[in-house]
C-alpha cells in the first residue's frame, strides 16, 4: 500500500534512509514539515520505503529508498508513479531526479517509467561519479 507519510513515520523513515548511498541530511525532516511531498509504501501496516520529492520549479525525487527485504516487488516503481501523479494534479509540468552514472538497476528503473537523460553532472558524488539529471513529463 502507498500513502503519504504521517509525522508518525518518523524514526522508521530514517531507519530506512540508512539505506541511501549519499542521503541529505536534514532533507527528511524537512519535507515532512511540509515543504514538499513524501509517500510510503507499507509491508504489515508499516513503512518499507519512501520517496521523497521537492518542490520547486519542477518536482525533484531526492530520495528514494526501499529496505532490500522488499525490493523488486514493485514499490519503487509505484513510489515514483504517485510522485508523478501528486505533481502533475499541483499543476507541476515535470518531475526531476539524479542517479548515479553506474546504478543499473535505478536506471533500468527510470527508464521503464519515461525518464530521460536531460544532462550530466561529472564529480557529483562523492566517489567522484558522474550525476545523470533525469526528467519526465506529468
Amino acid at each position: 500500500m502507498i500513502r503519504a507519510a504521517a509525522p508518525d513515520d518518523r524514526a522508521r523513515l530514517r531507519e530506512i534512509r540508512t539505506w541511501l548511498s549519499e542521503p541529505t541530511p536534514g532533507l527528511l525532516e524537512t519535507t515532512l514539515s511540509g515543504s514538499g511531498l513524501v509517500f510510503v509504501s507499507t509491508a504489515e501496516g508499516r513503512p518499507v520505503g519512501y520517496v521523497l520529492a521537492t518542490l520547486g520549479d519542477d518536482a525533484y525525487v531526492a530520495e528514494l529508498a526501499v529496505e532490500p527485504a522488499y525490493r523488486r516487488e514493485g514499490r519503487a516503481t509505484e513510489l515514483l508513479q504517485i510522485v508523478v501523479s501528486a505533481a502533475r494534479e499541483r499543476g507541476y509540468d515535470g518531475v526531476s531526479l539524479t542517479v548515479h552514472e553506474e546504478n543499473d538497476a535505478a536506471r533500468a528503473l527510470y527508464d521503464s517509467l519515461g525518464f530521460e537523460l536531460r544532462r550530466e553532472e561529472p564529480d557529483y558524488y562523492a566517489d567522484g561519479g558522474t550525476a545523470l539529471v533525469l526528467g519526465r513529463e506529468c
